[in-house]
């Protein structure tokens, strides 16, 4: 007799054996065909395009849905850099990049875009001068999806101090020269009351750290003679507005956004430091830019800077929060919670911002940031902090009445004293209103200004060159 057939749904939980195999198998081929075939790729799409043209780099960034795969190559005389985009169809967002390349842009003169071949997107850079590119993909991160970037250097890399006396900020002895209007109404203030710029006794806590991997290029500051004869050298400032390019900073209830308010403030606060013959200020960003945490700490370092005072404008979870801020490195930890929370927040802008993630700048730092103790730094830093928020107490309330500590990565300079100073907190409306306002960012520079005074008359900087 026969074997009775098994029913359908052995087939699929008992093992098939001879025949049987073979028959369920070549019945299902059809199906399990389809299951097994992948449906045609949909192309990703670019949901935004955005350029930021400065003079120290050209940032180009495509925000798409989905990662994309390039590939690039530079084309000499004239000067080209091609880039062929996979898996992408030309749509009209991404036609908008030709309207967006600027007449002034220092390294685009301008870009074609076209459908290559299908599923290929290739764009045409036509350059201005030679570049070194720098392409790389950002994952999702805050209100951005997937973005490509290119990063668009000059060859050579740009000196910070060729690069301001070429725009005329400092004279070629390293001076600063002339003044922005916003200092007009204010009259020159005299050279800071410095003593004798002496070497202090050993074991005195001093931001001199030695810096052999700079000293060969550190700038010699040249001396400034005051009224009575007394020479005092020149002091530099680094002066950091947080934030920049893509990365916007906190944003208020009305739209203000921190990049834009810090920059305000640091400009001012700039014209008022150079008010005084014995010192000079440099901008990490003087426009609308993004630039990596380490590479402030690094321009920093490469003007030989006496003091780093980094400028914020930060948000809370709770728009009740209110009061201006100063804030010192830590290596042992923050001192309050919402310290901690602050660093942590504010360590995170390589990530929005858009940072090469290969770590070309974390190397350039890494042999100083480990090696040199920060302790003495650290020490001063608090000085300067104690200085400055004394100041800023006069016209604002202050968030803490003392000078907080966390681990803020753009204080990490183990050789200059370092600051983060949050002026106000944006998220809190009504201190948004003040951030907006001329007369409150004059006032915050002044306040500023004068914490540094006080602090460098009572803890004069050493000597760094024969001259002084």
């Amino acid at each position: 007799m026969p074997a009775t057939p098994p029913h359908s749904a052995d087939l699929v939980t008992a093992p098939a054996r001879g025949k049987n195999r073979r028959t369920f198998l070549k019945a299902g081929g059809t199906l399990l065909l389809a299951v097994l075939t992948p449906l045609p790729a949909r192309a990703a799409q670019i949901l935004a395009v955005r350029v930021w043209p400065a003079d120290e780099y050209t940032r180009v960034t495509l925000e798409n849905d989905s990662e994309l795969k390039t590939s690039h190559f530079i084309i000499k005389n004239p000067e080209r850099l091609v880039v062929d985009i996979e898996g992408l169809e030309l749509n009209p967002e991404l036609k908008t990049l030709v309207a967006k390349i600027q007449s002034n842009d220092p390294y685009i003169s301008q870009v074609r875009v076209g459908q290559n071949r299908p599923n290929v997107v290739r764009l045409v850079f036509d350059l201005k001068s030679e570049i070194r590119p720098e392409v790389f993909t950002l994952p999702p991160v805050g209100t951005y999806q997937h973005r490509l970037v290119f990063d668009l250097y000059p060859a050579q890399e740009l000196d910070p101090i060729a690069a301001m006396i070429e725009k005329g900020e400092w004279s070629s002895d390293g001076k600063p020269v002339g003044q922005p209007a916003i200092a007009e109404q204010h009259p020159a203030a005299p050279a800071l009351p410095l003593p004798d710029n002496k070497i202090p006794a050993p074991g005195t806590p001093s931001a001199a750290v030695p810096r052999p991997d700079i000293a060969a290029a550190a700038p010699a500051k040249p001396p400034v003679q005051q009224p009575d004869g007394k020479l005092v050298r020149m002091l530099t400032i680094a002066l950091d507005p947080g934030h920049g390019g893509e990365d916007p900073g906190a944003i208020g209830a009305r739209g203000s956004r921190e990049k834009d308010i810090v920059l305000a403030i640091a400009k001012r606060l700039k014209a008022k430091i150079e008010q005084h013959p014995n010192m000079r200020v440099m901008l990490t960003r003087d426009g609308d830019f993004f630039v990596p945490l380490p590479t402030r700490v690094e321009k920093a370092r490469k003007v030989d800077a006496d003091l780093f005072v980094s400028i914020h404008a930060d948000a809370f979870v709770k728009p009740s929060a209110r009061g201006s801020s100063v804030f010192v490195l830590s290596e042992k930890g923050a001192s309050s919670s919402a310290a901690r929370w602050l660093a942590n927040k504010e360590n995170q802008a390589d990530l929005i911002g858009g940072a090469y993630q290969k770590g070309r700048h974390d190397a350039q730092l890494a042999s100083v940031l480990f090696d040199l103790s920060t302790t003495a730094q650290i020490n001063d830093s608090l000085k300067l902090g104690k200085a400055v928020l004394q100041h800023i107490g006069g016209i604002n309330k202050l968030h803490n009445g003392a000078v907080e500590r966390a681990g803020f990565a753009v204080l990490k300079a183990p050789d200059i004293p370092s600051i983060l100073i949050e002026t106000a907190f944006i998220s809190n409306p009504e201190e948004e209103a003040r951030l907006t306002d001329n007369g409150y960012q004059d006032q915050m520079a002044d306040a500023i200004v004068k914490g540094i005074r006080n602090y460098f008359a009572n803890n004069p900087p050493l000597a760094k060159n024969p001259l002084t």
